[in-house]
């Protein structure tokens, strides 16, 4: 099932009442100062998870129709740990 986020701004606005454009800036409000507070530390909201980046070594790569080899770079990346409620919600 894939949730865009015009369907969550959709839901937003629905069941909170406001416009489909305050909807949005929430959204992306939101979405910013997770991924801006978690550069510097983890962030977590509770009874739904944490985010933290972390770093990926750079490392070797491979082109499967050459065969030729080139190096991945060292790449921050999002990462997402959800919360034991949640874990016992989904099994």
């Amino acid at each position: 099932m894939n949730f865009s986020k015009a369907d969550i701004v959709k839901n937003i606005s629905k069941k909170s009442l406001v416009s489909a454009g305050d909807a949005k800036n929430i959204l992306e409000s939101f979405l910013s100062l997770i991924k801006n507070k978690s550069k510097l530390t983890s962030v977590k909201l509770s009874s739904f998870g944490s985010f933290s980046f972390k770093k990926t070594p750079k490392r070797l790569g491979r082109n499967p129709n050459t065969k030729d080899s080139y190096i991945i770079p060292e790449l921050n990346k999002l990462n997402f740990k959800p919360s034991n409620k949640i874990k016992e919600n989904l099994n």
